[in-house]
């Protein structure tokens, strides 16, 4: 593949967005798990909960502060490496980007630093409502993006005037049906991440033996709320799909795998497309059952790629894949919380090491189906940037060289891999170290061994430790 400034642009803002979307997509479903945990402890007054929020919200704070900074470069690349796909969207884009800024991010500036450090200075109502502002934040800031991001996918609601995309009614453009679609399936994504990654912390503490309290807390949570959300984000999924079949054919055509018209649409399992050859290599196919996948119906006629021309067509191998991927990421992810909730629920999954080691090595899926979702989302999408509007080739910077993109990709590479490596070893460092009970340190007369915040109910072992 010839290397130019196109294709060094696009790899730059793909690798850059890739980096980027793990930490929000952690981030977010953490937040909602923060605000659950202060809303039970103001509650019931149960330490642990207490324990788990505090021990949390440190790594909370360190996967934030790496999703702004990873997240910075992304609006200035519009600028070096997207000049045109500015100029010409910019009137929609442009607010959109702003309502974001004065929403989500205005709540989280105002708000955050009294999640950080305020406990102590607010009452405990209103250090809740902080954490739960917080929480709106992160979503804020996702709804906008892909209010922005959807738009570009099915750009409605404009109308060109000189070149320019002009917003002719807003209402549509943040009210489209393919927002109220894939806003869901991403915060549902997002919330999932978090869920799996709480359970895999709690089945990591209780494979080591150490803070046994707080792991059952943890696992018994985060698969209760992904035993919920996992069917649900599969149904989700399904009205995505129903979008992009009805909108994007030649990108659901590319997923499904399908060449040539078919009337009624086998479903193909797993092959190994041959673009040169217009045909599936080893292809496992299920009849009928593509025609009731797109159309609900046994009899229906699904379109080809070969309907398309060839340069209409997107990569047909990154998202016939990575759409499998995602999907059986989703499958086991159920399996898995299924199987976790009703064993937990019968007081048995600690007895079951191997469910737990499953468990704990889980913990990637969700962040590889998020990935594999926004690959094939958006490799699907090509040639289009504006989709039917504006091609990606139009929208590079005039003039950009080839040396100039590639200099500016490795410094990205590098950079970004020493934030994730440093992040990624000091989040590792603090899951390590555990929920220690260090809440307040000064006891009381009547129980000497126990911090005075949970005098009333019995600590575990490893808090007393203080390990």
């Amino acid at each position: 593949m010839e290397l130019t400034a196109l294709f060094l642009s696009r790899l730059q803002f793909g690798f850059t967005v890739a980096f980027h979307i793990i930490y929000p997509s952690f981030t977010i479903g953490l937040a909602a798990w923060l605000t659950m945990l202060d809303a039970l402890h103001l509650a019931t007054r149960r330490p642990t909960y207490r324990l788990l929020f505090d021990f949390w919200l440190k790594i909370f704070g360190v996967a934030f502060g790496l999703g702004v900074v990873s997240g910075v470069v992304l609006a200035f690349q519009f600028g070096t490496n997207w000049s045109e796909l500015s100029r010409m969207s910019g009137p929609i884009q442009g607010p959109l980007l702003s309502y974001e800024t004065f929403t989500a991010f205005a709540l989280e500036a105002s708000f955050f630093g009294i999640m950080l450090f305020g406990r102590p200075r607010v009452p405990p109502w209103f250090y809740l409502f902080s954490t739960a502002m917080v929480a709106l934040g992160t979503t804020l800031s996702a709804f906008w993006i892909m209010v922005n991001n959807s738009w570009m996918q099915a750009p409605v609601g404009y109308a060109m005037e000189n070149g320019i995309f002009v917003p002719t009614d807003w209402f549509a453009i943040i009210f489209s049906p393919v927002v109220w679609v894939r806003f869901p399936h991403m915060l549902l994504a997002a919330y999932l991440t978090g869920a799996f990654c709480v359970a895999a912390t709690g089945a990591w503490y209780l494979l080591r033996g150490k803070f046994t309290a707080e792991a059952h807390v943890m696992l018994r949570m985060g698969l209760y709320l992904a035993a919920v959300l996992v069917p649900v984000q599969l149904f989700v999924g399904h009205l995505v799909g129903d979008y992009v079949h009805d909108r994007q054919p030649v990108k659901f055509a590319a997923i499904e795998g399908r060449w040539h018209d078919e009337q009624p649409a086998g479903e193909v399992l797993i092959a190994l497309p041959d673009p040169a050859a217009e045909t599936n290599r080893y292809e496992l196919k299920i009849p009928v059952l593509g025609s009731i996948i797109g159309s609900m119906s046994l009899t229906s006629k699904e379109v080809g790629l070969t309907s398309f021309p060839p340069e209409d067509r997107p990569p047909v191998l990154i998202p016939f894949f990575a759409f499998r991927i995602m999907v059986g990421c989703g499958l086991v992810l159920l399996a898995l919380a299924w199987l976790g909730s009703y064993l937990s629920h019968r007081n048995r999954l600690a007895k079951y090491r191997a469910l737990l080691w499953l468990t704990f090595f889980s913990f990637p899926l969700p962040f590889i189906a998020t990935l594999t979702g926004w690959f094939t989302a958006e490799v699907g999408r090509q040639p289009w940037t504006v989709y039917g509007a504006l091609r990606t080739a139009d929208a590079v910077t005039p003039f950009l060289t080839t040396r100039a993109a590639l200099i500016s990709l490795l410094v990205y590479c590098a950079v970004y891999s020493f934030i994730f490596a440093f992040g990624t070893f000091y989040i590792y460092r603090l899951l390590r170290a555990g929920p220690a009970g260090r809440l307040v340190l000064a006891p009381t007369a009547a129980t000497p061994n126990r911090p005075m915040s949970i005098a009333n109910e019995p600590a575990s072992p490893e808090l007393v430790a203080g390990e």
